[in-house]
């Protein structure tokens, strides 16, 4: 390999690099929490967004949909424009110019009166997801020029490499400054902008070594007016046309079918955790970071796989694989308690009253449910009754008389919380509601969890959280091959002469899939439970993973080969 290709390469890696830290340490991270902690403070549970009454879940979830539809809807369109002009390398630099510019702009919130702290966070996030979802085209668009169809597996499963080690890397600096000072405001703040210059920072490394590819007999010429109605025009005639690229085209619906399933898992997971299996924010956290590291040897090993197979079997291999996790994740369930110091509320007899102590500061969050507890029984809880966050105060400690404890353990029964107590009159008294994650039975589902747990998780006595990070570990192997080898499969097949336009549509699917697979499982969620919902997400990949079967990838790359031949021949005859 050539020294300038393979600096090219390099560059090409480093781009995932930067553009992780927005993906891992603020949207996955650091952002929803101090989204929602501003949120609350200024609305309350709820306050008006775009003419609609929202939490700040639906807000935030509101953000990521309207980004990616609109960029989703005009991909395909402004990829046509790409493969026309060569405009790759200087759109992707002021989509990144825009969308790490938002990030940073995100720590500026502070300086804004609190009322306006959460709308400023909303638009810049709003911008930073279309400027990484509009790089993402041309940034995958230039994938087919890094190398030849054989190394395209090497180079995209690199790159993800490289995105989850830099990812994971920065996340760890970020969190050892947070918890070194008790997520003090100003190191929040310095998190936030200091991805959004990550991102850019590392991307220069791309637009140094990165070429603008070259294009056969180039429009040069071309207004906006011109541009759009040329975007529309060829788009309308690509899908007229899909029959000559019939393996592309059933490719892209295979892939929307498993991708909508593996995207749902991975941004559904922390809610699942949290409200299914009663996992803590810093468990959660920690797993994220271990995904990080495995995910990084894992996308090696799937290059290796891909060329020992065939990257369609590797790929294959690991949708088969996604849906066994997922099966795992729907029989998962937290042990049934047993000591004192496993319940949520812990009181205990001082020779006058109770002390109530909580486990962990996570148990009370932003529901309405849990906000009306939080007021009926603020006066024996250690609430922090002087602020808005809906938090537990540190170090404090509730107290109650007898007959306050007997009330509290009765009005508990239809929670999601356990209560154990030691001494006084109510000693070895416990009481685990109904919706606690250790109850099960009345899902649909749930004799799955309930025969694991029975045979597997108590006789082993594996905690929720070592089933968590079981399921962390193989997700993490997974990502680091799935991702990598869906782009290079898609690479593979893609005529160079149209790789952003088919990139376009590649991002188009993924993007509708995005929007799609949440709204099933939340339809799902209500009609049923979550592990219904979880279940028809392997239902997606499994369909996905069947279609592959009439992917004849030799066909799309001769096809992709032909087209390409036949375009520059007709362009070399013209000049």
């Amino acid at each position: 390999m050539s020294d300038t290709k393979r600096k090219s390469n390099f560059g090409y890696c480093m781009y995932d690099w930067g553009k992780s830290a927005f993906e891992t340490s603020v949207t996955t991270a650091i952002l929803p929490a101090w989204f929602a902690a501003l949120f609350l403070e200024a609305n309350g549970l709820t306050g008006t967004v775009i003419g609609m009454e929202m939490s700040s879940d639906a807000a935030w979830s509101l953000a990521v949909t309207i980004a990616t539809l609109m960029v989703a809807i005009v991909s395909p369109s402004i990829g046509v424009i790409a493969d026309r002009k060569r405009i790759k390398m200087t759109a992707l630099k002021w989509m990144t110019w825009f969308g790490a510019g938002s990030v940073f702009l995100m720590g500026l919130a502070p300086i804004f009166d609190i009322s306006f702290q959460w709308v400023w966070i909303f638009i810049m996030f709003l911008f930073a997801n279309i400027g990484l979802n509009a790089a993402g085209v041309f940034y995958n668009a230039l994938l087919p020029y890094q190398g030849e169809d054989h190394e395209m597996d090497a180079i995209s499963n690199k790159a993800y490499a490289y995105g989850y080690l830099g990812g994971g890397l920065l996340l760890v600096g970020h969190l050892v400054l947070l918890f070194s000072t008790g997520f003090a405001l100003w190191a929040t703040q310095v998190a936030i902008a200091s991805s959004g210059i990550w991102w850019f920072g590392f991307a220069w490394y791309t637009f140094a070594y990165v070429a603008e590819p070259e294009i056969e007999n180039e429009i040069e010429d071309l207004s906006i007016k011109d541009a759009t109605k040329l975007g529309v025009s060829e788009v309308m005639n690509t899908l007229s046309e899909w029959k000559s690229f019939r393996t592309l085209f059933i490719y892209m619906v295979a892939y929307f079918l498993f991708i909508d399933g593996i995207n749902s898992v991975t941004s559904l997971a922390g809610a699942f955790g949290i409200a299914v299996l009663g996992l803590t924010m810093f468990e959660l956290i920690l797993t994220i970071l271990i995904i990080q590291f495995v995910a990084f040897p894992a996308a090696f090993f799937f290059t290796w796989l891909a060329q020992r197979w065939s990257t369609k079997r590797a790929l294959t291999l690991s949708l088969v694989m996604w849906c066994v996790m997922i099966i795992g994740a729907m029989s998962f369930a937290p042990l049934v308690l047993e000591n004192h110091e496993e319940y949520d509320y812990q009181a205990e007899w001082d020779g006058e009253s109770y002390v109530i102590t909580v486990r962990s500061l996570d148990l009370v969050g932003v529901g309405d449910e849990d906000q009306t507890f939080k007021e009926d029984w603020a006066h024996i809880l250690p609430f922090c009754t002087d602020c808005k966050d809906n938090h537990f105060a540190e170090d404090t400690n509730g107290s109650a008389d007898s007959e306050n404890m007997s009330a509290f353990l009765v009005a508990n029964e239809e929670t999601r919380f356990s209560i154990s107590v030691i001494g006084g009159d109510l000693s070895n008294s416990t009481m685990v509601g109904i919706h606690h994650p250790t109850n099960l039975g009345d899902g649909k589902l749930d004799f799955i969890p309930v025969a694991v747990r029975t045979h597997v998780w108590a006789p082993l006595g594996m905690a929720v959280f070592w089933q968590w990070l079981m399921l962390g570990c193989l997700a993490g192997v997974l990502m680091g091959g799935s991702q990598g080898l869906a782009r290079s499969l898609f690479g593979q097949m893609v005529p160079e002469t149209r790789s952003t336009e088919f990139f376009g549509f590649f991002g188009f699917f993924g993007k509708v899939a995005a929007f799609m697979g949440p709204m099933v499982y939340t339809a799902l969620s209500v009609m049923y439970d979550s592990r219904v919902a979880i279940a028809s997400l392997a239902v997606l990949i499994i369909s996905g993973t069947i279609m592959m079967k009439w992917v004849d990838v030799e066909d799309g790359i001769a096809v992709a080969n032909e087209y390409d031949a036949r375009v520059r021949g007709l362009n070399s005859a013209e000049e």
